[in-house]
């Protein structure tokens, strides 16, 4: 079964990792240089291009913005377990986000986006109460889903533990977290755990963390979607790190 990605910076990534595309689906007629520039790059990769009408790439993305563009995966992205994770990291420092029943395939792909800009090694959901990856998803990620891992688990609290069993400090954000983001050394291995859009982090999940952390906000707003606070948060482990680093 193919999967159906679109956008010009998904389709653009997906051939630059070499996933494996089925054929590239361009907008008959147009003369935008990127998409040019994207038949020349899927051709000189072996994959197969084909213009199509308007209303053949309407249907293929659902009537969102494509961009005049549309690919077809044939495998889906590629997933690790946990522990082969752990084991691929073994020898760097870690640093992961792990998101608790994000289902907003719009929040999931920026969350996926802003990860892998902050170099984070891996993604950690659940395998049930989360956003698959769709091609809402991918275009939303703008093609960093080729640049980092997904990890789904059977049990999120489960794998929280061996996170901190294996050297990892689990960080959750929350609003009524009793410390602050600027406040916590985030230097070592550092797994960020965001809530769900609605609820947040769930109680269980909270437990698990070996700290609350809020994102201290002195204007008028005392709260931020879910994607924007991860960035702030993960981009605050960047600022630490490189700190350190000198």
């Amino acid at each position: 079964m193919s999967i159906c990605i679109y956008g010009i910076n998904a389709v653009d990534e997906a051939i630059r990792q070499r996933r494996p595309l089925r054929g590239v689906l361009l907008l008959n007629g147009e003369r935008n240089a990127r998409l040019r520039a994207i038949a020349a790059a899927a051709a000189g990769a072996g994959v197969a291009v084909r213009l199509v009408e308007r209303t053949e790439l309407d249907e293929l993305s659902g009537g969102a913005r494509h961009q005049g563009v549309a690919a077809l995966l044939s495998a889906p992205a590629r997933t690790l377990a946990l522990d082969e994770l752990l084991a691929e990291c073994a020898d760097r420092q870690r640093f992961f986000l792990v998101a608790d029943g994000v289902t907003d395939p719009h929040n999931f792909g920026a969350l996926i986006r802003s990860a892998a800009a902050a170099g984070c090694q891996a993604v950690i959901v659940a395998r049930d109460r989360s956003c698959p990856v769709t091609a809402v998803v991918e275009k939303a990620a703008a093609g960093a889903v080729a640049h980092i891992a997904l990890c789904r688990v059977t049990n999120l609290v489960r794998s929280l533990e061996t996170l901190r069993n294996s050297g990892v400090w689990v960080y959750g954000l929350a609003g009524e977290g009793s410390t602050s983001l600027y406040g916590v050394d985030l230097q070592g291995d550092v797994a960020l755990v965001v809530g769900s859009e609605g609820r947040g982090l769930r109680p269980l999940v909270r437990k698990h963390c070996d700290a609350l952390l809020h994102i201290p906000m002195p204007g008028a707003v005392q709260s931020l979607n879910v994607s924007v606070a991860a960035a702030v948060a993960m981009f605050e482990v960047v600022r630490q790190r490189r700190n350190a680093a000198g």
